[in-house]
């Protein structure tokens, strides 16, 4: 019966995700709850086959040309450390030119791992994005810029949990 139930849960998780890009906000959406979700597969699917990946407002490293593979693998040394994570977005901008959009919105991630020190690490900024509209017509992510603003709470909780994605 558990089977039976994942199962169908899957097969409307894939009907969900053809239908779950229609929109550059689907897209961008889609991502940090995958992303929440810690749904690999998932966060991959939401990038073009090449992506801009530019935290440099952050911690000072020029933007990036990754693959979703990259971004995957990168985000998976980190991530999954925390119990939870959850990336909060609002205040959209679209533009849509063709086959081409722009998408900007502000953003807020809450990282949870319980810690002495505290349990909470919040990160605040605004996203530029850039996407592209495929002939399916999905939309798929080919730049992410994060516009950091502040952090706040226990600031070493990103060590901690590199430390437990750590095979």
């Amino acid at each position: 019966m558990k089977s039976l139930i994942i199962t169908i849960i899957t097969l409307f998780t894939f009907n969900l995700n053809a239908q779950f890009m229609k929109t550059p906000q689907d897209a961008v959406t889609g991502l940090f709850i995958a992303t929440d979700q810690k749904n690999w597969q998932q966060v991959a699917h939401t990038f073009y086959k090449e992506v801009v990946l530019d935290y440099a407002s952050m911690n000072g490293n020029p933007a990036t040309k990754l693959t979703p593979e990259q971004i995957v693998a990168a985000w998976k040394t980190i991530l999954p450390g925390f119990e939870h994570t959850h990336h909060q977005i609002g205040n959209y901008i679209t533009k849509i030119e063709g086959q081409k959009a722009s998408f900007f919105c502000y953003g807020t991630a809450t990282h949870f791992l319980p810690d002495e020190k505290g349990n909470l690490w919040t990160v605040v900024g605004s996203y530029d994005f850039e996407l592209i509209q495929l002939e399916n017509k999905e939309w798929k992510i080919t730049s992410m810029k994060f516009n950091y603003k502040y952090q706040d709470g226990n600031t070493s909780l990103p060590e901690k949990a590199m430390k437990n994605s750590k095979p």
